[in-house]
């Protein structure tokens, strides 16, 4: 639930970089911190699309059910909320347009 309600707070932050912070990134040429925001927007939706699967893995963990699945989505799940703090806070603060 959380994940979800992260991912929707920042889109609806993200559309201050879409239209203030991206337009001077391209000016800039700041071409491969483009492509991690990019990233970082793919890398959110294929979250928002397992979390169905997250969720009926850890609903019931059975003992004989591997548990590699449930590792694995959670190791996908964490990745990508780091990825999405690294892109969006430091380099956001890196370049200059944060706060």
């Amino acid at each position: 639930m959380l994940y979800a309600i992260s991912t929707l707070l920042g889109g609806t932050l993200y559309l201050y970089f879409r239209v203030d912070v991206r337009p001077e990134l391209e000016r800039a040429g700041h071409w491969h911190a483009l492509g991690f925001f990019d990233l970082k927007e793919h890398f959110a939706a294929i979250g928002l699309a397992l979390l169905p699967a997250y969720w009926v893995c850890w609903r019931r963990p059975l003992a004989s059910e591997p548990v590699q699945t449930r590792t694995a989505l959670t190791s996908i799940l964490a990745f990508i909320v780091w990825w999405g703090f690294l892109t969006g806070h430091v380099a956001n603060n890196i370049m200059g347009f944060g706060s």
